[in-house]
């Protein structure tokens, strides 16, 4: 793979927090990094296509806005891809990821409301055939994501 450039070292380290809130966010980064506005969105695309990010985006207070739920799944080792690819297609479904455990796969799910929540959570169990083991938020924990990245 290819190294990061200088500017993707800036975008992947300094944007993690403190991403502009504006109505014109990469501008505002490309300004303050001496490029334009175009490189920036590229640039991140790149990032994204190579698997360096996931996406550009906001993160919300769990059930700030709307409800949200982590969920779990006992799937075959066979089949993981499979429904990780599924369950990936929702558009209520921000991320999925496997673990080492009998509940390998897990995954959130935010809607607008707890019908809305139900109804995903349903229709993945009856797509998949799989039952769905629904964990909802007790606590509210934050834990900050970003970190320095260090480059050789």
């Amino acid at each position: 793979m290819e190294e990061p450039t200088d500017l993707d070292k800036k975008l992947l380290n300094d944007y993690q927090d403190n991403f502009p809130l504006s109505a014109t966010p990469f501008l505002d980064i490309a300004r303050k990094l001496g490029v334009d506005e175009k490189t920036v969105i590229e640039r991140l695309k790149i990032l994204q296509n190579k698997g360096m990010i996931s996406r550009t985006g906001p993160v919300f207070k769990a059930n700030g806005i709307g409800v949200s739920t982590l969920a779990a799944m006992s799937v075959e080792e066979g089949r993981l891809t499979e429904i990780a690819n599924l369950i990936s297609c929702y558009e209520e479904v921000n991320h999925n990821y496997e673990r080492e455990h009998e509940y390998n796969l897990w995954f959130v799910v935010t809607a607008d409301n707890k019908t809305q929540l139900d109804n995903v959570v349903k229709d993945i169990n009856l797509q998949t055939g799989i039952k769905t083991l629904v964990l909802p938020m007790l606590e509210d924990y934050h834990i900050n994501l970003g970190f320095k990245l260090q480059w050789n």
